[in-house]
């Protein structure tokens, strides 16, 4: 008798979850973002947002909770019912922050259910236009040539451009130094100048620079193929350098932990939609984003992969952050 209880009463969620499923969405679906208006995720959330909800039949709302490298949200996120009707938009920074901070106090992989990938920002390798530096290959053996004589700049300590240069250093065998600024604009700059040996630039805004002969693009990361608005600039991979396909900016989309796999289904489901609209798509691709999409488990795969790949990194590179993250 005592079993028969015991079964009816673990089975009693597993029911109710059912039940919840059938009926998703019913009202309103949030989503959590932790960053602050205006950014590159921002507006693929809100357009993704809209496109969720018109296939769901609900309204999608995005709701900024921004602050302290988005651990604000993520962790919002996790305390979150798991019913579907609460689920975070996150950037790559949600896989490295647990590695870089120790107070995150939450697995990636573990704590979350993953709902899909989203969307990638490609960057580009840059250089001075008038450099000597003509290829990924020329950049390989300078810095071969005297360790620590070529120089990379990012946009600060464990951000993406940071990491791609680290990752670089580990599948080159090579000893570089790393600059970093407070932003992309004084970082290029000193790239224009010569001053700094190159960079990860992300796309938007790059065109008119390597137009106007200031900078000199040498490969692409973050992306499998070329990208349009530099159709002569080889991948990573076509320069002899692979491993950079995933490397870089991306987004995704994660609910609570526990979230019934039929509902996580169905939020996948409308963000592929989303994915596939056109009007969606041209847009995304204005800002400077490549959608990706693809099943909640093909998005698990890859922050697995990108947890082992980052802290890895991390580690053996010995990166800290020089102080907690503020707002």
């Amino acid at each position: 008798m005592k079993k028969l209880l015991l079964a009816i009463f673990c089975s009693v969620p597993l029911l109710a979850g059912a039940a919840n499923a059938q009926t998703f969405p019913d009202h309103q679906i949030k989503i959590i973002l932790g960053y602050a208006p205006g950014g590159a995720l921002d507006t693929v959330t809100r357009l993704v947002a809209d496109g969720m909800s018109e296939t769901l039949g609900q309204s999608v709302v995005v709701e900024n909770k921004p602050g302290a490298s988005g651990l604000i949200a993520t962790n919002f996120g996790k305390a979150a019912t798991p019913d579907g009707y609460t689920i975070v938009f996150v950037p790559s920074t949600f896989v490295v922050n647990p590695i870089l901070i120790p107070q995150s106090a939450y697995d990636p992989v573990k704590d979350f259910s993953a709902v899909s990938h989203l969307a990638t920002q490609a960057e580009v390798m840059i250089t001075a236009a008038d450099s000597k530096i003509s290829s990924v290959a020329d950049l390989v053996a300078a810095a071969k040539s005297t360790p620590r004589s070529v120089t990379y700049a990012s946009t600060g300590i464990g951000g993406p451009a940071h990491l791609a240069g680290e990752l670089f250093q580990t599948q080159t065998g090579t000893q570089t130094v790393h600059v970093p600024f407070k932003g992309n604009a004084p970082a290029v700059l000193e790239v224009m100048a010569g001053r700094v040996t190159y960079m990860f630039h992300p796309t938007t805004g790059l065109k008119d620079l390597v137009a106007s002969k200031k900078v000199k693009p040498l490969a692409i990361i973050g992306s499998r193929t070329r990208l349009p608005d530099f159709p002569d600039v080889p991948t990573m991979a076509e320069a002899g350098f692979p491993g950079f396909e995933d490397v870089g900016i991306w987004f995704g989309v994660i609910a609570p932990p526990r979230t019934p796999e039929p509902i996580i289904a169905k939020l996948n489901a409308a963000v592929q939609a989303a994915l596939k609209n056109p009007k969606i798509l041209d847009r995304i691709h204005a800002v400077g984003t490549i959608a990706t999409g693809g099943t909640p488990d093909e998005f698990k795969d890859f922050l697995v992969r990108d947890v082992d790949r980052w802290t890895k990194i991390i580690r053996e590179a010995k990166i800290e952050l020089p102080n907690d993250p503020k707002n």
